[in-house]
């Protein structure tokens, strides 16, 4: 385990029910609230936790209740959230470059310099990517649809914006599942998950 790990969060959905406040009851819709001790577990306990200040969401759209006052007081502890609101207000360059420099790949919002080259002294990052982060009409393979998501073009920019910090160790990219449409949307969501993947792996237009 690398404790000093920040996270990006890409995401429709916060994922940070706990199981007293979850509508459902869903345990894929709490892993946060176990990894940042709102909600505990004795098989959890080896994990260490994850401070707020070291978590970044990106993409939110469709959050319960309980989720809402979470974040409320997540953003008052340090975590960076930012719903397609901002992304519709500011763009989603903005919004990478403040979600980055809330986890400390940057010394300042107006800092335009890559930093590549001190990324042996930066902290690791982690993307979890959601592919429902994505609007419907690109990724329509997966099973919690929530239509005003990221465009094409602004999933790429997230994955990208995260490969220029070069401290990126680890990704996940979750909810592609086939099954749920036809073979051919199926098609383009697991196409674009490949894509998002290369271009957290460095991939760029140039």
């Amino acid at each position: 385990a690398r404790p000093e790990t920040r996270v990006l969060w890409c995401d429709a959905h916060a994922d940070i029910n706990t199981p007293e406040s979850s509508p459902s009851g869903n345990a894929h819709g709490m892993p946060l609230s176990f990894f940042l001790g709102l909600a505990s577990d004795s098989r959890l306990d080896f994990i260490p936790r994850l401070q707020p200040k070291r978590l970044a969401y990106v993409g939110l759209r469709d959050l319960d209740p309980a989720e809402r006052r979470i974040l409320r007081a997540l953003k008052a502890q340090g975590t960076y959230v930012a719903t397609m609101r901002e992304v519709d207000e500011f763009g989603i360059g903005i919004v990478m470059r403040q979600a980055l420099t809330s986890l400390g790949y940057y010394s300042s919002t107006a800092d335009a310099d890559k930093i590549s080259s001190q990324s042996l002294s930066l902290p690791p990052l982690h993307l979890s990517y959601d592919i429902d982060a994505v609007d419907p009409q690109h990724a329509p393979a997966t099973g919690t649809v929530v239509r005003g998501g990221l465009t094409f073009r602004e999933a790429h920019f997230v994955a990208e914006a995260c490969a220029e910090t070069g401290a990126m160790s680890a990704m996940d990219i979750v909810e592609v599942n086939s099954d749920l449409t036809s073979p051919e949307a199926a098609q383009e969501t697991v196409e674009l998950a490949v894509s998002l993947v290369a271009s957290a792996l460095g991939d760029s237009i140039l």
